[in-house]
């Protein structure tokens, strides 16, 4: 990518030479939500791709975007949200495609694992037919069919004893196994696109483990294109191919994840990988935080939104917005959006 290229403008899929067409390619998606006071900015000029069996971590603390950014994805934003910008699946334009087309391809070509199952799952339907329904609607097959392939999901998806589980109810289950079925939900059709809304939140480190094994298996024997969003660093480094970091609305960091690990370019990010907690680190050493507040959402400055908070700004920062480039000093893949971004050493 050039170094003059637009704000936020991707860099996977065919602009790469020899990969493969993006099976989902967002570029400079806006999402904002209008009130009778005021007008909130939650995603501001958002771009990326993601090719087959590649897995994208969207990270970012909580507030910077991520989840509004995959709803809009899938078209299951309020009234209120004004989505501009371009979000097309395997080449078809999704901005302002009609609800009957969204819902045909959603669980059919675009799926979503929500954040919390047991808030998400039916409680009055057994996991057998939730899951179900998903294909007698998609696939067309009859009731009978449909709990055949019920019960292979759930056997794909790792939960013991299948035809059992089939006609169990969501609060007879572990929160892992919920999670589970809410993996086999989404798979049920072998979509082309996975969104995982922090699939593993709140779960033990045993289950999150087993629930990214799961993902990495379907990503293996699907093709399938996986959209990871959380904000667990350790997930990430685990689960990703490439990490797109956000902040405040915007992506201000994206790179293959080992480039990402080992040199930062963006000083969020430096912040951010700097304050996770590290085995074997100095005992009761106090880990590093970002100074300051996250901006209000309420305007889209013309300036740098992490410079307030951030040791390298300068008058500059204030000076414009800044384009996201290929860093100097980084692998290929490896962009950023600052003024000053740390070399590789100073990272």
């Amino acid at each position: 990518m050039s170094e003059h290229s637009a704000p936020g403008a991707p860099t996977s899929g065919p602009d790469r030479a020899g990969a493969p067409a993006p099976a989902l390619s967002v570029r400079d998606l806006s999402v904002s939500f209008r009130s009778d006071t005021r007008t909130v900015h939650a995603v501001d000029q958002v771009s990326y791709e993601v090719a087959p069996g590649e897995v994208l971590a969207i990270v970012g603390e909580s507030g910077c975007g991520k989840s509004v950014t995959s709803m809009a994805v899938m078209g299951l934003l309020p009234p209120t949200a004004t989505v501009t910008g371009s979000i097309r699946l395997a080449g078809r334009e999704l901005v302002g495609a009609p609800e009957k087309e969204l819902t045909r391809l959603r669980g059919k070509d675009m799926a979503m694992i929500f954040q919390e199952p047991m808030t998400s799952l039916n409680p009055v339907l057994t996991v057998g037919r939730q899951i179900g329904e998903v294909l007698r609607r998609h696939q067309g097959l009859s009731k009978k069919e449909a709990r055949e392939r019920t019960v292979e999901l759930l056997d794909l998806v790792g939960i013991p004893a299948p035809r059992r589980r089939v006609d169990e109810y969501p609060h007879q289950l572990s929160g892992g196994m919920r999670q589970r079925v809410m993996i086999a939900i989404a798979v049920a059709c072998d979509p082309a696109v996975l969104i995982a809304d922090e699939p593993t939140t709140a779960l033990d480190v045993t289950v999150q483990a087993g629930i990214l094994e799961v993902l990495r298996s379907l990503r293996e024997r699907l093709g399938t294109a996986v959209v990871l969003i959380t904000h667990d660093l350790g997930v990430v480094a685990d689960a990703a191919d490439r990490v797109l970091v956000m902040y405040a609305g915007r992506g201000v960091e994206e790179a293959p994840v080992h480039e990402l690990y080992e040199r930062p370019g963006h000083p969020y990010t430096h912040g951010l990988l700097g304050a996770v907690l590290r085995p074997g680190g100095e005992g009761k050493r106090r880990l590093p935080e970002i100074p300051g507040l996250v901006p209000s959402l309420e305007s889209q400055p013309d300036a740098c939104t992490f410079a307030p908070r951030c040791a390298r700004a300068t008058d500059t920062c204030a000076s414009g917005r800044p384009r996201f480039e290929q860093l100097r000093t980084a692998g290929a893949g490896h962009l950023a959006a600052c003024w000053h971004p740390h070399a590789g050493a100073d990272a």
